[in-house]
């Protein structure tokens, strides 16, 4: 049996898109942003390559959350030394760094690597 055969595209297009994240909701801003970013919206994707397009997300400070989140969701960061994990409620975050929110949920939805 022959082995499966990858697709792999002569010449890689990269595009610069600008998302404007203003009263949308987070899940959908970053997986939006997460497949550009991972070349899926592309006709010739293949898992194995990177060929995914740039992307500038603006207005991001008017994210719409839903439900109770801003008081529930919790951000933990461990520090490495004993009795160091710290912990962000989203509304901390938010007011000191609004666009780290939307760069982690982006950073958890795509994949580590390929093989």
């Amino acid at each position: 049996m022959k082995p499966q055969r990858s697709h792999i595209p002569k010449k890689i297009t990269r595009q610069w898109l600008e998302i404007d994240a203003s009263s949308k909701p987070l899940g959908r801003i970053a997986t939006a942003i997460a497949n550009s970013l991972r070349g899926k919206t592309k006709r010739d994707y293949t898992p194995h390559m990177d060929m995914g397009d740039f992307v500038v997300a603006v207005n991001v400070e008017k994210i719409k959350f839903t439900g109770r989140k801003i008081a529930q969701k919790k951000y933990h960061h461990y520090t490495g030394y004993p009795g160091g994990l710290r912990t962000k409620t989203l509304k901390d975050l938010i007011a000191s760094k609004p666009d780290d929110v939307l760069r982690r949920a982006v950073f958890n939805m795509i994949d580590d690597n390929k093989l």
